[in-house]
C-alpha cells in the first residue's frame, strides 16, 4: 500500500495535515482550489525570478494557505531567506502586491509571512531542488544522491529514500535508480514521512525525482 498512493495523502489526519486550510460550499470549491494554485504559482515564479541571477536555488520547503472570510494568510517556509531578496520587508510587499494583482480579490486582504526553517536539508522539496540543480550541471547522479544523503544526515532524520527516473546520464533507454539510507517504513501510518516529486529539464530530457524522508513516529 505504501508504494501505491501518495505518502502524504495516506497519512492525512494521522501524522500529516493539509497545506490549505479553508472551507467552502461545493459550488465554490473549485474556484478556491484554483485560487490556491494561482497563489503558489505566483510565489514560485517571483522567487525563481529573484534567484535566477544568483544561485538559481529557491529553497522553498512548502507554502501554507489559510483563508477566512476577509483574510487570506500565506506562510512561506523557506530554508534560505537571504536568497529571497536583499531587502526583506520590501520584498514581501512587492510579492504581496504581485499576488494580490493576480487574484483580483477586493473583499479579502492578503497577508504573507516568511518563516525560516532551521534545518533546510531535512525538507524533501529543498533536497530535490538541490539534486535537480546538480543534474542540470551534469554532475553524476550517484554523486548527487550520495551528497544529498550526507546533507540529510546533518538534519537528524531517521531515514531517506531517493529515486531518479528517466534518461539518466543521457542513456538511450530510460531507467529508474534509487538509494536508501536508514529506515523508511512506508506501510506504517503512524510514521511521519515527508514526500515530494520534482521534475528537472536536462539536455537529454525530463527526469523525475522522488524523495521520502522518515522524520519519526507519532
Amino acid at each position: 500500500m505504501g508504494q501505491k498512493i501518495n505518502p502524504l495523502g495516506f497519512r492525512l489526519g494521522a501524522t500529516q495535515s493539509h497545506l490549505s486550510l479553508w472551507f467552502a460550499q461545493p459550488k465554490s470549491y473549485s474556484m478556491g482550489l484554483q485560487e490556491d494554485e494561482k497563489i503558489r504559482e505566483c510565489i514560485k515564479n517571483y522567487v525563481q525570478k529573484k534567484t535566477r541571477l544568483s544561485s538559481g536555488f529557491e529553497g522553498i520547503a512548502r507554502i501554507e494557505i489559510k483563508k477566512r472570510i476577509d483574510l487570506i494568510q500565506v506562510i512561506i517556509y523557506i530554508g534560505f531567506p537571504n536568497l529571497f531578496i536583499e531587502g526583506r520587508t520590501q520584498g514581501i510587499k512587492e510579492l504581496q502586491m504581485s499576488v494580490q494583482k493576480r487574484l483580483n480579490s477586493v473583499n479579502q486582504r492578503l497577508n504573507i509571512v516568511i518563516a525560516r526553517i532551521s534545518k533546510p536539508y531535512g525538507q524533501p522539496d529543498i533536497l530535490a531542488e538541490y539534486i535537480a540543480l546538480q543534474l542540470k550541471n551534469r554532475v553524476s547522479f550517484r554523486k548527487a544522491m550520495k551528497k544529498a544523503i550526507e546533507l540529510t544526515e546533518q538534519a537528524d532524520t531517521k531515514g531517506i529514500q531517493i529515486q531518479i527516473a528517466g534518461r539518466i546520464d543521457g542513456k538511450e533507454i530510460a531507467r529508474v535508480e534509487w538509494i536508501r539510507e536508514g529506515r523508511v517504513p512506508l506501510q506504517t501510518i503512524r510514521a511521519k514521512i515527508d514526500h515530494c516529486f520534482h521534475k528537472v529539464q536536462t539536455i537529454y530530457g525530463v527526469l523525475g525525482i522522488k524523495i521520502w524522508i522518515f522524520v519519526g513516529e507519532e
